[in-house]
């Protein structure tokens, strides 16, 4: 009966020591919950309210869905022949800068991730400051330039443009995937009879490709969605998809804008969602320890 009564004591002392943790705990979880709807309301509420904006011809408050559904509005985007060319345009420009920017800021990348030289760290904090002040008084700042070398409203001036928002990812993604290459692999191409050349083909751009096609694609994508400096430079010949949304939000109903805004968004996703594997990449993020 002793033993009983001890055990039954034990029990009871463990009881109210119990209840305060499993509180504790579902009050943890509670607002973890509560913080992943809050965000998830956050960010997808807009995406939602755009995708029935999208299908709305009459949408009054306070309904909480249109009154009348129509595809009207797709029909007038994907129809229109100004809607067409500025679509056209956008997929245009996106990768010729794309290209042009890996033409150039590959090679730089290579460099400042393989080779020591006077002033490296300076030069890259220059490339990195490009993003770091508004680009619109920039872009007024070339403008000068641009008239005086007969680029305003050209094909070339727009894309000059645009390479200005592609610099740094373009230049510090690639060369964090160099950096992060071992330098004992291409040492070991070398020892064996490979050149420089086929050293890196076969060795360094295979485990720096992660980085690489991140980079690529995030600079199509900088380019898809430029804006200012596109109508700037541009205007009115070159009208691309992110300049001609100024005109849907002023000029259309809002279902209108919410089509293109759509179709402005569709390549973001898919594209995005191709690089996914390569985001979290170890190699690729074990390279931003840039030395």
């Amino acid at each position: 009966m002793s033993i009983t009564a001890t055990t039954d004591d034990r029990t009871l002392q463990q009881v109210p020591e119990a209840q305060p943790k499993s509180r504790r705990r579902w009050f943890t979880h509670s607002a973890y919950g509560f913080g992943v709807a809050a965000l998830a309301v956050f960010i997808l509420g807009p995406v939602l309210i755009l995708l029935v904006s999208a299908f709305a011809l009459e949408w009054y408050y306070p309904s909480l869905v249109p009154q009348v559904w129509s595809l009207q509005w797709w029909g007038t985007i994907l129809h229109g022949a100004h809607f067409l060319h500025a679509i056209a345009l956008s997929f245009t420009f996106a990768p010729v800068v794309t290209l042009v920017s890996a033409a150039i800021c590959l090679p730089a990348a290579y460099a400042f991730a393989r080779v020591d030289f006077p002033g490296k760290r300076a030069m890259m904090m220059v490339i990195f400051a490009t993003n770091a002040f508004p680009k619109m008084g920039l872009y007024i700042a070339m403008a000068g330039l641009f008239y005086a070398f007969n680029l305003m409203g050209t094909f070339p001036g727009v894309v000059i443009v645009q390479l200005l928002n592609t610099l740094v990812t373009m230049t510090w993604i690639p060369a964090a995937s160099f950096s992060a290459v071992p330098r004992s692999l291409e040492e070991a191409a070398r020892d064996v009879g490979a050149s420089r050349w086929k050293t890196f083909w076969r060795v360094t751009f295979p485990l720096a490709r992660p980085g690489i096609v991140v980079a690529a694609i995030l600079t199509f994508l900088s380019s898809l969605d430029e804006a200012q400096g596109t109508f700037l430079i541009g205007a009115p010949k070159y009208i691309t998809m992110p300049v001609k949304m100024y005109t849907l939000v002023s000029s259309y109903p809002a279902a209108a804008s919410a089509v293109f805004a759509i179709l402005l968004t569709l390549p973001s996703l898919v594209l995005l969602l191709f690089i996914r594997k390569y985001l979290f990449s170890e190699t690729l993020a074990s390279g931003y320890r840039l030395r």
